[in-house]
């Protein structure tokens, strides 16, 4: 018998599965079809032991199901939240459109936070003369960007962690630093921010959206131009 050619061999292996591999991508009911195959074949498993074929699909499908239930979990508890998001942010609205004069907007904003979201802390802070105690009031916009000017540059919304000074002007009464989003009344110009912060200093960061309370800033700056026409108490553009 001629002696067979190692490399040959090796070849011909590797060419036998290629063409094995294909034709099982190719037929994929081949198991179907032979039932009895799948009792007979054995696959290393992790552990070390040999799990019969049907055995390592069984586990598979399990591991997929585990992660299809986690995924469907994910998607259920962030419905719930929009969904909780969506009726509070709606009844919130609702009450600061009824809001007769400057006094009573602020009034009505730190109430419906406090009664509609786990927040621990938010503000409303409009440029101009009113009301100058507590987290929704009135302030000099000087003074407002002496304090947070790093995070008003641009004019866009911002996330992050807070030292001690900025929370605590932000939220009068919170003691040590946090962290917070904060989002520019600006409607017929700058009028102020809308902030909601926390004690834990990584609750909000920068990758956080801002949608609800940009939402909110947009309702405010309507309701603050509509003093400004109907001549009520109102922010300084």
């Amino acid at each position: 018998m001629a002696a067979q050619n190692p490399r040959q061999s090796a070849a011909e292996v590797v060419l036998d599965e290629s063409q094995l591999r294909d034709f099982l991508l190719d037929n994929p009911d081949f198991f179907q079809r032979h039932p009895d195959l799948l009792r007979t074949l054995h696959i290393p498993h992790g552990s070390g032991d040999a799990v019969s074929l049907v055995e390592r699909q069984v586990s598979v499908l399990r591991e997929r199901n585990v992660d299809l239930r986690h995924r469907l979990k994910e998607l259920t508890d962030a419905a719930r939240e929009n969904e909780t998001l969506y009726i509070g942010t709606r009844a919130l609205v609702l009450s600061l459109l009824e809001a007769a004069d400057l006094p009573d907007l602020l009034s009505r904003f730190e109430h419906g936070m406090a009664e509609h979201f786990d927040t621990p802390h938010a503000a409303l802070v409009v440029y101009g003369h009113g009301p100058a105690e507590g987290a929704c009031r009135c302030a000099d916009r000087a003074a407002v960007e002496a304090h947070l000017g790093s995070l008003l540059r641009g004019g866009k919304p911002a996330c992050g962690a807070l030292r001690a000074e900025e929370f605590g002007y932000l939220f009068p009464g919170a003691r040590g630093a946090g962290s917070a989003a904060l989002v520019p009344l600006d409607f017929d110009g700058d009028r102020g921010l809308v902030a909601v912060g926390s004690d834990d200093a990584k609750r909000y960061h920068s990758q956080m959206g801002t949608l609800f309370l940009e939402h909110l800033a947009a309702v405010i700056g309507r309701v603050l131009a509509r003093f400004d026409r109907e001549g009520a108490p109102a922010a300084e553009a």
